[in-house]
C-alpha cells in the first residue's frame, strides 16, 4: 500500500496550504480564517516514481469538550490512529503555543513516526525560528514555506524514507488484483461471496457495511487473483462518520494499488455522478476496468433500457470498458466479468512492438493527417512502447507539441483498435525532436 501521510496541528498554520502543494492541486480551501477545514480532505501525491496519499485534517484541539470543535477533534484523532506518518505542523511566526504542547504530547503517545514541520518560514532565519520548538519533542524541526513551496521537497523526501520503495508490479504467479469498487449497497460484497461460493465478506441491505478494503486470495480455472472488496464511496457531502471517512482513503488505495477495477452500478438506480467519479479515479490511476450493472434480474425491460441510456450518456468515457449486465445475488452473468477481467488485464500489460506501433501509426496519419499550425504541419515519424498497466505509447516527430487534443485522442482510439486493447485506458505521449539548425544560426550571429 501507498503510505498515507497525516498533516494534523491547531488551527490556521497552514495545514490546508500543505496538503495542496503535497498533492499539486486546489482541492482544499485555503484563507487566512481559523477552523475553515472541519472536514478530512484526502488526495494523491507523486513524488518521481514514489505516490503516497495526503490527509489534511480539521484544526485539533484535543481539550475540547463539544460543538464542532469536539468533532473536528474526533475525526483528526481518527486519522492519526490510522496514519503511516503524521505531520505534525506549527507556525513559525507566531511560535511556540501551549496548544502545540498539548498536541505533542498526545502525538508522542500515539508512537506513529512523526515529523515537526514549522510552516510561515519563508524571509526568516531558519535555526533561529526552530530553536524554540526543539523542545516538543518530536524530532529536529523541519522549517518550510507550503505557501511558497520553500523546503517541501526535503520534507516529502525526509517523510518517504521512513517506508522502503517497493515494486508496484505485481508478480504473474500472484495473478491480478481485482478491487470491487462502486457506491454503497450496489452487491459488492454478494458479487466477491458468489465468486468464493461462500460467505466470506459480510453483505446486508445496509450502506456502510464494509468499511475496510478486505483482501481475498481467489483461483478459478487453475489461476489465482486476489479480490478487494472496498467501501461504498459515497458523495462527499453524504459522508457522515469518522469511520466512514477513513474507508473512502482505504478504497482509494485499493483502487491505487490493484490491477483491474471492477466498477459496480445499480441497476434498479439512476447512473449517478458518483458512478462517474468513481470510474475517473480509477482511470487516472492507470487501471484496467470492467463495468458490472447489478440487480439486472429485479428490473422490467423498460427500465432496462433506460439504464442502457444512461450508461451510455453519463459513462461514455468508458467506451473502452466491457459491460456486464449481471445478479450478483444468483450467480448471472458473474463468469463473463470474471473473462472480461483476465481479458483487461492481459491487455493492460500487453507488449506493442515498435515496428507495429509504428506502422499503425503512419496508417492512422494516412487516414487522417494533423492540423497544420501556421504554415507547418506537425511531423510524427515513430512509436514505441513507454510502460505498461496502463499502456503508454511514445510518438516521436517534429513540433508535436502543436498538436491538439482531439487529434492525440484520435491516435489512441486507432491504437486501441489496431491491437485491440479493450479494458484498459491507453496513454499517448508526444515527444518533439530539437532542431539542430538552431544553434548554427545562433553560431553564425
Amino acid at each position: 500500500m501507498n503510505p498515507t501521510l497525516v498533516i494534523v496541528g491547531r488551527p490556521n498554520v497552514g495545514k490546508s496550504t500543505l496538503f495542496n502543494r503535497l498533492t499539486r492541486s486546489r482541492d482544499a480551501l485555503v484563507a487566512d480564517l481559523p477552523g475553515l477545514t472541519r472536514d478530512r480532505h484526502y488526495g494523491r501525491g507523486r513524488l518521481g516514481n514514489r505516490n503516497y496519499l495526503v490527509v489534511d485534517t480539521g484544526g485539533f484541539e484535543p481539550a475540547a469538550k463539544g460543538g464542532i470543535l469536539h468533532e473536528m477533534a474526533r475525526q483528526a484523532e481518527a486519522a492519526i490512529a490510522e496514519a503511516d506518518m503524521l505531520l505534525f505542523v506549527v507556525d513559525g511566526r507566531e511560535g511556540l503555543t501551549a496548544q502545540d504542547r498539548e498536541i505533542a504530547v498526545l502525538l508522542r503517545k500515539v508512537g506513529r513516526p512523526l515529523l515537526l514541520i514549522v510552516n510561515k518560514g519563508e524571509g526568516m532565519n531558519r535555526p533561529l525560528v526552530a530553536a524554540e520548538f526543539h523542545e516538543l519533542g518530536c524530532g529536529t524541526p523541519l522549517v518550510i514555506s507550503a505557501a511558497h513551496g520553500d523546503g517541501v521537497r526535503e520534507l516529502v523526501d525526509e517523510a518517504l524514507a521512513f517506508f522502503p520503495e517497493k515494486s508496484e508490479s505485481v508478480p504473474e504467479s500472484a495473478g491480478p488484483r481485482v478491487a470491487v469498487a462502486g457506491r454503497p449497497n450496489v452487491g459488492k460484497s454478494t458479487l466477491i461471496n458468489t465468486l468464493l461460493g461462500e460467505e466470506r465478506v459480510i453483505a446486508f441491505d445496509q450502506p456502510g457495511t464494509t468499511r475496510d478494503a478486505i483482501e481475498v486470495p481467489f483461483s478459478r480455472n487453475g489461476r489465482a487473483y486476489t479480490l478487494i472488496d472496498t467501501a461504498g464511496l459515497r458523495r462527499r457531502g453524504k459522508v457522515f462518520e469518522t469511520v466512514e471517512k477513513f474507508s473512502v482513503i482505504k478504497t482509494l488505495q485499493a483502487i491505487e494499488e490493484c490491477n483491474v477495477v471492477v466498477l459496480m452500478v445499480d441497476a434498479s438506480q439512476d447512473i449517478s455522478d458518483q458512478d462517474a467519479h468513481i470510474a475517473a479515479y480509477a482511470i487516472e490511476a492507470g487501471r484496467a476496468l470492467v463495468v458490472a450493472v447489478n440487480k439486472w434480474d429485479a428490473v422490467d425491460d423498460y427500465r432496462r433500457e433506460i439504464v442502457k441510456l444512461n450508461i451510455e450518456r453519463k459513462l461514455n468515457f468508458l467506451s473502452f470498458a466491457r459491460i456486464h449486465y449481471i445478479s450478483a445475488l444468483h450467480g448471472e452473468g458473474v463468469s463473463g466479468v470474471i473473462t472480461s477481467v483476465d481479458k483487461a488485464w492481459a491487455a493492460a500489460s500487453a507488449n506493442l512492438p515498435t515496428p507495429q506501433l509504428t506502422r499503425a501509426l503512419i496508417a492512422a496519419v494516412a487516414k487522417q493527417a494533423p492540423p497544420r499550425h501556421g504554415l507547418f504541419r506537425p511531423k510524427l515519424r515513430y512509436a514505441h512502447q513507454g510502460g505498461r498497466n496502463p499502456p503508454l505509447i511514445v510518438i516521436h516527430g517534429n513540433a508535436l507539441d502543436h498538436l491538439p487534443e482531439a487529434y492525440r485522442r484520435y491516435l489512441e482510439r486507432a491504437f486501441v483498435e489496431v491491437f485491440k486493447l479493450r479494458g484498459t485506458p491507453l496513454r499517448v505521449q508526444f515527444k518533439s525532436s530539437s532542431n539542430p539548425y538552431n544553434k548554427r544560426k545562433d553560431q553564425v550571429r
